[in-house]
């Protein structure tokens, strides 16, 4: 039964690899991916063997329990984690028990993550070659610690088999998971400043974690290499319980998930009312706005488009701490209004097929265009005022706010005017709606690098008024070219953002069949 669900696995990998081209690239891209960690990693433990047995003990015991850590933690957050041995779909079969854990154990090694993280833990016996009693420690250390990678994994993607058919946890846990990824420069900074300033502080820390569930089977190796058998006895046994541990708890979570598996099951509909709708007036352009707007609110793609506005002050704030200076925090502003105001250039294309309803509905193009930029002007207006007013208590110098809410202004509504009419010209292969808001869709790379980057250079060049001003106030220290941004930035912006409304209509009205056509390409 154990070699039935191994071919099982196997099998169901390589079809899937066989019903999309697009799979097998990806299956190529990531084996390559991992091929280069993997050796990088390999080569660095073998060269370790050379090193102090403390260095290398530290090394092995830190690695091996982030890997730990990454093992129960990512598959919660990746929404697209491998599910093809999912326990509820054994609901029905009568496999025993025994035979159950033992194959979807083994079978958690199959694929990328399993396979590059057994060869780095095999390369842990030649870091501890050093004898034959070092190098059987640390073979035995590599079977438990990825043993326990496995088990964690499936311990925690069990227990939370519940939440995980829910599309809502599935959205917020991606987007959660992208935070620390955008703020990594910062978290990476402020870890590397610590160690600096405690020289000892890793050998320490290995030490800790060494006599803990996350470590104590990766350094099995080291501790007998420096002769502390006593020590290598009993965190064996640590390594030994928690696996025991581990597979009584999934053993546990398993035998409940197959008598009462999870499901999704239907939500239930909402009592009337027209929520949003009831805020706007009734016309065309006031549903749109309503509707875009339940977009920005409930879109998990929006918002996992816009992640980094939020910690956008929270990165300028780190880099004006590294050198010394607030003034790029000066620019939150307008940074955030130039991604606001951007966002909606693939409106459209975010609608996919959907699309169809305004063509059917005989909407017209300005109305479009106009619903669509006021939504975002409700989310973005109070956020960007805040982000342009917000960083002048910490700088102090309040000469300057008139320049940069002058800039932020116009920054947000040109920006509007221009993406309104490249949205009504171009589409984008975005994610589908219900699908991760991470996903990655086949589509013309070329093309939307073009449309992309072009656009932003083109809002470049019709912001380079305010620009120019706000460059003149900071040369010269005048507060004069400041009072006049805050006056020509609105008014140039409104205009632009009137005339690309209507220009966006036009070209909406003009071609709408063939947007809507690009669209179903998309998909």
């Amino acid at each position: 039964m154990v070699a039935h669900l191994l071919r099982l696995k196997i099998t169901l990998l390589r079809n899937g690899v066989r019903r999309s081209p697009w799979q097998l690239v990806g299956l190529v891209i990531g084996t390559l991916y991992a091929l280069g960690l993997v050796s990088l990693c390999v080569g660095g433990l073998f060269v370790l063997r050379q090193g102090e047995i403390g260095l290398a003990h530290t090394v092995v015991v830190l690695g091996g329990a982030a890997a730990l850590l990454g093992w129960a933690i990512v598959p919660l957050a990746v929404s697209a984690a491998d599910m093809t041995l999912d326990p509820a779909r054994f609901t029905t079969f009568a496999v025993p028990m025994p035979q159950l854990l033992a194959g979807l154990t083994l079978g958690g090694l199959v694929g990328i993550p399993g396979v590059a993280t057994s060869l780095v833990a095999l390369a842990t016996v030649g870091t501890w070659s050093r004898n034959l009693p070092a190098a059987a420690g640390a073979l035995v250390g590599a079977v438990l610690g990825v043993l326990s990678c496995v088990l964690a994994s499936k311990v925690m993607t069990t227990a939370t088999a519940g939440l995980a058919t829910s599309r809502r946890f599935k959205d917020v846990s991606a987007i959660v998971f992208m935070i620390p990824l955008v703020l990594m420069g910062p978290i990476a900074a402020g870890i590397m400043q610590g160690i600096a300033g405690s020289g000892d502080f890793l050998p320490r820390l290995a030490g800790t974690l060494s006599w803990t569930p996350a470590g104590a089977a990766w350094s099995l190796g080291g501790d007998v290499a420096a002769g502390s058998y006593g020590a290598a006895a009993l965190k064996l046994l640590i390594a030994l319980a928690t696996v025991a541990g581990l597979a009584l708890a999934w053993k546990l979570l398993l035998q409940r998930a197959l008598v009462t598996p999870p499901h999704g099951g239907t939500s239930k509909p909402r009592a009337g009312g027209l929520g949003l709708f009831r805020l706007f007036p009734a016309t065309p352009a006031g549903a749109i706005a309503a509707r875009s707007l339940s977009y920005w609110l409930r879109d998990p793609r929006y918002a996992a488009a816009l992640i980094v506005v939020p910690l956008m002050p929270v990165l300028l704030m780190f880099q004006a701490g590294q050198t010394g200076s607030y003034a790029l925090l000066e620019f939150v502003g307008p940074l955030t209004a130039f991604l606001l105001a951007w966002s909606i250039s693939s409106d459209v294309s975010y609608d996919s097929t959907a699309f169809a309803l305004h063509l059917a509905s005989g909407v017209r193009g300005i109305h479009d265009r106009l619903g669509r930029a006021v939504a975002c002007l409700i989310v973005g207006l109070p956020v960007v005022l805040a982000f342009s007013v917000g960083p002048f208590f910490f700088t102090g110098d309040w000469t300057r706010l008139p320049g940069i809410l002058g800039l932020s202004l116009g920054v947000l509504f040109t920006g509007l005017g221009l993406a309104s009419v490249v949205s009504a010209r171009y589409t984008l292969a975005v994610p589908l709606p219900g699908d991760s808001p991470f996903k990655k869709p086949p589509g013309n790379v070329g093309q939307m690098m073009a449309v992309q980057f072009g656009g932003m250079g083109a809002l470049t060049l019709l912001v380079a008024p305010e620009v120019g001003l706000v460059a003149a106030q900071f040369i010269t220290g005048s507060p004069l070219p400041g009072w006049i941004n805050l006056f020509l930035g609105p008014a140039l912006g409104l205009a632009l953002f009137a005339g690309g409304v209507r220009l966006g209509g036009k070209w909406l009205d003009a071609r709408g069949p063939e947007l809507l056509a690009q669209l179903a390409i998309n998909r």
